[in-house]
């Protein structure tokens, strides 16, 4: 599901792809498209993009006379811009814009889940905290100086999720996150941040005679929980090669090697209050939801490239075609949703065992009604002295 550094890879895509193109006419949404049809037109205009926590902000800048036009985006969970040929566009484009040029091409805005949506105007949506990419320091202040909200009482692998404070984290970056500092998932997420409050403190007056080079390597060398914030979704946006290019699916391989633990075999996995998975190594801390044991996940062998994939259907994986097809209303509130896991079905061992003893039985055998059982054991608890149905 796209993150922060989803977004920002985005703005930068469509700013790298797009810049030197010149776009004409309107945007032409589909029919299931999850926002609004666009009032804008012009003979010639330029894209450009920009990207905050879990939202991007496309604008159209007309060359010639009439007012531009603003879009915020909303990726759900497999949303994101594509520039193809306009004759052979991708699946689930739900809007697109035409370049002047003949032949001309779309940068399209696909989404095969259709969680993702888009908004007219340049606001970014309220409620939404500084991002955690592009606006650190206004991040850092607005989590510590509000530790004493309710949101700070959850354990420390969900407050991560809250976007009015971590604006562009999701769920592998806090597994990353959580991983290399390793803080116990379900640990008090104020115990956590207080604990770091108290500690930067110390930290300024222990250093305040070092030269600012010595204070740097020393913050370089031992980050806190905010800066790998910072720091772990850059390694993704910074990396030389483009972990998440759209044009190049093969560098999925190569995020799946950048992951220290979310999925990686040896780790840990339990669900939240929230019904998301969170991927730890070690205890899981005191707040873990009740009823659950944590499942480990296991080294399988490695997969021969060349050969063929084989075409499974399971029932979860038709209920997920199903909804891809056609989301409800109330998934789609769900931006934060996980995609189901496939659960195989419960082995059918009773089913078996009566077929077999139904087969073994003389033809002649009926078996015996069970008549007026219910009666007889209400009456037994009658007699019993048990208290009348209410």
């Amino acid at each position: 599901m796209p993150e922060g550094p989803e977004l920002a890879l985005a703005g930068r895509y469509i700013n790298e792809a797009c810049g030197g193109l010149v776009f004409s006419g309107g945007a032409e949404r589909s029919a299931v498209g999850r926002g609004p049809e666009v009032p804008f037109r012009s003979e010639a205009y330029r894209l450009g993009a920009a990207a905050r926590g879990k939202e991007l902000r496309l604008r159209l800048e007309p060359l010639g006379p009439g007012s531009p036009q603003a879009l915020v985006f909303r990726f759900g969970m497999s949303g994101g811009f594509r520039l193809r040929p306009a004759a052979s566009p991708p699946r689930h484009a739900h809007l697109r814009f035409l370049t002047r040029e003949s032949p001309p091409r779309a940068l399209c805005f696909v989404d095969a889940r259709r969680f993702g949506s888009w908004r007219l105007g340049d606001a970014w949506q309220p409620g939404r905290g500084p991002c955690v990419l592009s606006e650190y320091q206004a991040f850092r202040e607005n989590v510590l100086k509000n530790l004493d909200d309710k949101a700070f009482d959850k354990p420390i692998c969900e407050a991560l999720l809250n976007q009015k404070y971590f604006n562009g984290i999701g769920n592998y970056l806090r597994a990353e996150i959580l991983y290399r500092l390793k803080i116990p998932p379900f640990e008090k997420a104020r115990t956590v941040l207080e604990a770091l409050k108290q500690q930067e403190q110390e930290r300024r007056k222990k250093n305040s005679s070092l030269p600012p080079s010595k204070k740097l390597k020393l913050k370089r060398d031992n980050p806190d929980l905010l800066e790998l914030c910072h720091t772990v979704p850059m390694e993704v946006v910074a990396a030389e090669k483009n972990l998440l290019d759209p044009d190049h699916a093969d560098n999925h391989t190569a995020f799946k090697n950048w992951l220290q633990c979310y999925g990686v075999p040896g780790m840990s996995s339990l669900r939240d209050h929230n019904g998301r998975t969170i991927w730890f190594q070690g205890e899981p801390g005191p707040m873990v939801p009740g009823g659950q044991k944590s499942r480990k996940k296991r080294a399988g062998p490695k997969a021969d490239p060349d050969a063929p994939t084989a075409q499974v259907t399971t029932r979860a994986s038709k209920r997920r075609s199903r909804r891809a097809e056609n989301p409800t209303t109330s998934a789609v509130k769900k931006e934060e949703e996980e995609e189901e896991e496939a659960v195989p079905d419960p082995p059918r061992r009773g089913r078996a065992r009566a077929r077999r003893a139904a087969a073994a039985a003389p033809a002649s055998l009926k078996p015996e009604a069970p008549v007026k059982a219910t009666r007889r054991r209400a009456s037994a608890r009658k007699g019993a002295g048990a208290a009348p149905a209410v």
